[in-house]
């Protein structure tokens, strides 16, 4: 069995570490105690995430609020697997909290392939078909039973509505840097209509970093911790945060959304990356310019759309 310095405090991130994963795994699943195990390049906000050997992975919530996820991911992941084309997150089994981690944890499938990024592909129009294609699977599978959107996934899939105060303070702080008015009539546009349909699957969190690549096309989508059934609007974001011009309209006509739709898909881009400029303008400039960019893009967008009517 691996010995490794004790730790204390699981409360701070810094305390989520190799140390802590090799004892909980030598106390719950002594099987696996003579995998290596070794953070995996890129890991979320949400959770921590660890190799185990080389075909698992441990991840571990990073704070109270992501605590929900564990138990969603096992029930539904599995159901969810069954019924889809790509590969994605699979649990294999539940850790237990303990002494040192308070919370609930899982151990997972790995899943091969690197993270999303312009560079790793062979052709954005195929992986814009591709995306959407996977999309449109997940929403047409049973969603009866399904989790609801409301706080357990941040309201993704629900009403945009509940970020209407955060996202006008925002719009308010920067009315010196971008244009006021527009992103207003690009935000109310947003609350002007509401999902009329019966709830489907929403991922809830399709963004590069849970997207893997493999060979230059989409291989698989990974953690579903954000996952409800409701509005699909807020999987569509990628259209402005991703894609250019060209590909955004492939993306749309795959996903084949009403106009009211598209404008609730945009209105979930336009508060992401408002709130992130609003947060990093001062402190972060690397993430304050992305968010400017994608700011700008939904704008230039929204104008170019007014135009052709």
């Amino acid at each position: 069995m691996v010995k490794r310095r004790r730790t204390s405090n699981v409360e701070s991130l810094n305390n989520i570490n190799v140390d802590l994963v090799v004892r909980l795994i030598n106390g719950q699943f002594p099987e696996w105690s003579d995998l290596e195990i070794r953070p995996v390049k890129f890991s979320g906000n949400d959770n921590r995430t660890f190799h185990l050997g080389e075909h698992m992975s441990v991840r571990l919530p990073s704070a109270a609020s992501y605590v929900p996820q564990v138990e969603k991911e096992q029930i539904w992941l599995p159901i969810l697997n069954k019924e889809l084309s790509l590969p994605i997150s699979t649990p294999l089994a539940k850790g237990n909290p303990s002494e040192e981690y308070p919370w609930p944890w899982s151990i997972n499938k790995w899943l091969e392939g690197e993270t999303l990024s312009q560079k790793n592909l062979n052709d954005l129009h195929q992986f814009a078909r591709d995306l959407g294609t996977f999309l449109i699977e997940l929403q047409s599978i049973d969603a009866s039973g399904g989790p609801l959107a409301g706080k357990h996934n941040f309201y993704r899939g629900g009403s945009i509505a509940v970020y209407d105060e955060e996202s006008r303070d925002a719009i308010e702080n920067n009315k010196d840097t971008f244009n006021e008015h527009l992103l207003k009539e690009i935000w109310e546009l947003a609350l002007d209509s509401k999902w009329d349909s019966e709830p489907v699957w929403v991922h809830g969190d399709i963004a590069p970093g849970n997207i893997l690549v493999k060979d230059g096309r989409l291989c698989a989508v990974i953690d579903f911790g954000i996952l409800g059934v409701g509005d699909p609007a807020c999987d569509a974001t990628m259209a402005w945060t991703f894609f250019d011009k060209n590909s955004r309209k492939i993306f749309k006509n795959v996903l084949n959304m009403k106009e009211e739709t598209w404008n609730r898909a945009r209105g979930w881009a336009l508060w992401k990356a408002l709130i992130t400029y609003n947060g990093y303008k001062n402190s972060n400039k690397a993430i304050a310019e992305e968010s400017y960019n994608v700011i700008n893009i939904i704008v230039y967008d929204y104008k170019s759309e007014k135009i052709q009517e």
